[in-house]
C-alpha cells in the first residue's frame, strides 16, 4: 500500500496535466473554426458588396442607354450619336467589371447576354423596352444567386435555404 501512497497523487498530477493539455487543444481547434467561419462571413459579405456595386453600375449605365436609345426618333442610327456611343462604351466597361467580381459562369453570362441585348437597342435593331425584359430578369436572378448562394427568393420577398 506504501507505493500507491506516493505513487497515486503522481498519477493523479499526470492525468491533470494530460487533461489540461486536451482541453486546451480542444479550445485551439474550436477557436481556429470560429475564425475560419467568420473570415468566411467576411469575404462573402466584401464580394457581396463589390458585386453590388457593379451591378448597381450596371443598372445605372443601362437605365440610361435604354431611355436613350428607345427614346430616340425611330429609324435613326446610333451610331452618329456620339453620347449613345459613350453610353455603349460605358456598358460594356462595366460589363466587364461584373465579369472580373461575379463567381458564377452564370451571372457572367446573363450580364454578357444583357448588355449585349441593350447594345443592339442602342444600334436601333430593338424596338420595344419588353425585348429587353427576358434578359434583364435572368441578369438579376443570376446576381442574386451569385450574391447569396444556396438561397432563393420567395413570392413575398423573403429569403429561403435550398
Amino acid at each position: 500500500m506504501g507505493s500507491w501512497g506516493s505513487l497515486g497523487p503522481a498519477l493523479l498530477s499526470l492525468a491533470g496535466v494530460a487533461l489540461g493539455a486536451g482541453g486546451s487543444l480542444f479550445g485551439q481547434y474550436l477557436v481556429s473554426r470560429v475564425s475560419a467561419r467568420q473570415l468566411e462571413i467576411e469575404e462573402s459579405a466584401a464580394h457581396r458588396a463589390e458585386l453590388k456595386n457593379a451591378v448597381l453600375k450596371l443598372l445605372g449605365v443601362a437605365n440610361q442607354l435604354e431611355k436613350e436609345a428607345l427614346t430616340r426618333p425611330r429609324g435613326a442610327s446610333g451610331a452618329a450619336d456620339p453620347a449613345l456611343e459613350r453610353l455603349v462604351d460605358d456598358l460594356w466597361l462595366a460589363q466587364a467589371e461584373i465579369d472580373l467580381s461575379a463567381r458564377s459562369e452564370e451571372l457572367r453570362g446573363a450580364a454578357y447576354r444583357y448588355a449585349s441585348r441593350l447594345a443592339e437597342a442602342a444600334r436601333g435593331e430593338v424596338a420595344d423596352a419588353s425585348a429587353l425584359r427576358g434578359p434583364q430578369v435572368r441578369f438579376f436572378d443570376a446576381a442574386y444567386d451569385d450574391m447569396w448562394p444556396g438561397r432563393r427568393r420567395t413570392a413575398g420577398g423573403s429569403v429561403t435555404s435550398r
